[in-house]
């Protein structure tokens, strides 16, 4: 016995297991002792049963409405379609990201400052540097970048802006009374990246500091939000929970009133 304890010490999931299984029986198990030695076996389990889910669907309330508990898939950027990685700046419209075909010339920069501007023209937002939603695009496009579509390896390439269109959300009376907009418009991203220019790596000094290649045109990686479910199980359990708790209730009703209709039969003068 002493070395079967020394094992599920030693295993961290199996004692999770065994210390969530110890206290749900000590918790539940208990309560249920104590509250069937006094109105008996069959009452006390339906107490204690329906005690338990009232307790499960308050927590899942409180899961449910500050995101914390037992969460979903988390909010996340994926390649939108049609085109993800726009490699030449003549197929902005073909991407469904400009409505009208810009005027480009030869010159790389001069093309990203034009296109630049017709997506603000078009209801882009340049985000800030400082703006946390512009890294997690970045991060995003990194991954599609190097992993997926292996377009750069990593420092080649430097994201010089990210934009950002969509996402607006319905029906609210303004930013502070929002709970109840589930409702929304898809949200896209689009971040500008630029190769640089190669650099001569020495041993025992720091890395150069990169330089925009001019000669290259920028491209440009186009995603879509995922919003995610990060709130979905705390849903389920709040109404799963509170469906069996009021079933459990009106089992418990029911069970008063045939008692009650009991008693007074009982106490009624028997007719000679």
């Amino acid at each position: 016995m002493l070395s079967t304890l020394f094992a599920v010490n030693w295993q961290p999931e199996l004692r999770g297991i065994v210390v969530v299984l110890i206290a749900a029986v000590v918790l539940i198990g208990g309560t249920y002792l104590v509250v069937g030695t006094n109105v008996g076996a069959r009452l006390g389990f339906l107490l204690v049963i329906a005690a338990f889910f009232g307790w499960m669907m308050t927590m899942g309330a409180i899961w449910w409405t500050y995101g914390i508990g037992l969460k979903g898939p988390e909010p996340f950027w994926h390649p939108a379609e049609p085109v993800t990685i726009v490699r030449d700046s003549s197929l902005m419209v073909g991407a469904e990201i400009l409505k009208a075909e810009p005027a480009l010339g030869t010159d790389p920069v001069a093309n990203a400052a034009l296109i630049s501007t017709e997506l603000q023209a078009e209801g882009w937002n340049l985000l800030d540097e400082a703006d946390p939603q512009r890294g997690q695009a970045v991060a995003a496009s990194d991954a599609i970048l190097q992993l997926e579509a292996k377009e750069f390896p990593a420092g080649s390439y430097l994201s010089v802006a990210v934009y950002d269109r969509g996402g607006e959300r319905w029906p609210k009376i303004n930013d502070s009374l929002d709970f109840f907009a589930f409702f929304h418009k898809p949200r896209y991203a689009l971040v500008e990246v630029a190769p640089v220019v190669p650099q001569r790596v020495e041993p025992g000094r720091a890395p150069a500091r990169p330089v925009v290649d001019t000669a290259q045109p920028h491209r440009y990686v186009h995603m879509l939000r995922d919003l995610g479910a990060k709130r979905q199980p705390a849903m389920f359990i709040t109404f799963g929970s509170g469906l069996i708790f009021l079933m459990l209730c009106w089992l418990l009703h029911r069970r008063d009133l045939q008692l009650r209709a009991n008693l007074s039969s009982e106490t009624l003068p028997s007719k000679a």
